[in-house]
């Protein structure tokens, strides 16, 4: 099944907002009622493949099939943009603008994957590897400089090894998570990694974003989980790690990790699993502050035990109920305070024993129990934010999220900043928004923020946004925070990215890209400014 190419998702999980939430909307926010219908996808004007016949044949002749080489409209639609609220509007109103790939190409292995990038250096064409489409960073809008193809990987989905003893799986790019899991879980294992884009997004695309997800206090980052890489490139092919630690210098695996195909392809993945758990169980917390739910929080990464999902919502979240999308306006949460959630994994025993020294420490840092109630709701909405995301769209409202990271000394002033960026920038542009925030990575060192903002649309939404974003985005850097803690770099962040990471190291990288991709095929302007 496709996602809905002007949403998220599944078409047949689509709802509207209730009644009072509209009524909310309009009253807290002045949203109003959208002028202008969604365009049909058979109503967009969409330009011919701009694909010259040679290359058509050459590529053809690389994948052995005409029918791997699609320019159709409705293929071409549904291959453009990523899934942020801008990309959104963008799509709804039928702007397609440069961001319109010229073919959709789906190679099924390695050696296709290297032969069509070097055919795309022969021919002129830039390559944008997708997978399941779900980027919220223009990770799959690159700069303009000609026509460009994307690599749909959906044809490499196999599991191509398992290792018990070791608890390796080898696993191709183009896997969705679902389908990784059930097929390490009929050997008895699991990968552990459920962002919210769970549903849809890819193996690939988890490795090249670097992805962080809700269980990730007991499972880890999937960077953390990546053992090696087989990645194609223009030039040839990469592999990486042949162990699970090496001193054999600096480690390249680490180097393509997070790189968002501007170095190169990644056709295989093998990450560590573990095995299936026995048992599964989220609870819920209450705390005064936002504050006094963060010091439990960091007492429980710094000294353990750390449960395997460990996630605070602010003050402004918690009453809401964002944390669980699906109560929204139903009246079933009346909450003060902030509510946390704590959720464990693995043996009965292991379970039993870390859930009650857990629930010892936030008890004492001023928590309160809330029983197992909470989180099953949160567990049973946990991928539920994006279709409400779309609903508020539809709605006349606008809706998007931007996440970062900090060291735990950090993120109070991290915390506040962002807030005051995005709540006066907003509000000077005559859209007054509401802004909620949660912490759902910790680490013994620090923790991510991720922030949650819904206003009216305006006139122009996207410029607003645009707006609002950098000024957040210049709040993170200045109170010493990350420009991306799981949602990837893309076009949206590589400004901001480069000046993090420095000239003299934005330099090596154009140096690695050089190398690696010297006609500047991959992904151009995705990660680094185009030379």
């Amino acid at each position: 099944m496709d996602m809905l190419w002007s949403g998220w998702g599944d078409p047949e999980r689509a709802a509207p907002l209730p009644g009072s939430v509209t009524g909310l909307l309009r009253d807290l926010l002045g949203v109003k009622p959208r002028e202008t219908a969604t365009v049909a996808l058979e109503d967009l004007d969409v330009p011919a493949s701009p694909l010259v016949p040679d290359a058509h044949r050459a590529l053809t002749a690389a994948l052995g099939d005409s029918a791997l080489v699609r320019t159709d409209a409705e293929t071409r639609v549904r291959h453009t943009r990523g899934k942020s609220t801008p990309d959104l509007l963008r799509m709804r109103g039928g702007d397609l603008a440069a961001a319109l790939p010229a073919a959709v190409l789906l190679p099924a292995t390695h050696d296709e994957v290297r032969d069509v990038l070097r055919l795309c250096a022969e021919h002129g064409l830039a390559a944008v590897p997708f997978g399941g489409g779900t980027s919220v960073v223009g990770g799959l809008a690159p700069e303009a400089r000609g026509p460009f193809v994307a690599l749909d990987l959906r044809r490499m989905n196999r599991l191509l090894d398992l290792d018990p003893v070791s608890r390796t799986a080898t696993l191709q790019p183009g896997l969705r998570a679902p389908q990784a899991e059930t097929l390490l879980a009929e050997h008895g294992f699991t990968l552990g990694h459920f962002p919210q884009s769970y549903e849809w997004a890819t193996i690939g695309g988890f490795a090249a974003t670097r992805s962080s997800g809700q269980a990730s206090a007991g499972y880890g980052r999937f960077d953390e989980m990546v053992l090696s890489l087989t990645v194609a490139t223009p030039e040839g092919t990469l592999d990486t790690g042949r162990a699970p630690r090496s001193a054999a210098g600096p480690d390249l695996r680490q180097l393509l990790l997070g790189s968002e195909g501007a170095f190169g392809v990644i056709t295989s993945v093998t990450v560590r699993v573990r095995p299936v758990p026995q048992t599964r169980v989220h609870e819920g917390w209450s705390f005064p502050t936002f504050d006094a739910g963060a010091a439990a929080l960091r007492r429980l990464a710094q000294d353990g035990p750390r449960p395997t999902v460990l996630r605070l919502s602010d003050e402004t979240e918690t009453l809401v109920g964002l944390a669980n999308p699906e109560a929204i306006g139903s009246g079933e949460l009346k909450a003060s305070g902030c509510t946390a959630v704590a959720g464990y994994e693995g043996t009965e025993e292991d379970t039993a024993y870390r859930r009650e020294r857990a629930a010892a420490v936030l008890r004492e840092c001023g928590g309160t129990p809330l029983g197992e109630e909470p989180g099953r709701r949160w567990a049973h909405g946990r991928y539920s934010a994006p279709y409400l995301r779309d609903a508020l769209l539809d709605a006349g409202a606008f809706a998007e999220t931007l996440e970062t990271a900090a060291f735990w000394s950090r993120l109070p002033g991290l915390y506040a900043a962002v807030r005051d960026a995005l709540t006066t920038t907003l509000t000077e542009a005559g859209t007054p928004p509401l802004v909620m925030c949660h912490i759902s990575h910790v680490y013994e060192n620090g923790a991510s923020l991720y922030f949650t903002v819904v206003s009216a649309q305006g006139e122009d939404p996207v410029a607003h946004w645009t707006r609002a974003k950098h000024a957040a985005n210049e709040a993170i850097l200045a109170a010493g925070g990350t420009i991306s803690h799981h949602h990837g770099v893309g076009t949206d962040h590589r400004d901001w990215y480069v000046r993090e990471i420095g000239p003299l190291g934005a330099e090596a990288l154009r140096a690695v890209k050089r190398r690696l991709d010297p006609e500047g095929v991959l992904s151009p302007g995705v990660l680094l400014p185009s030379d």
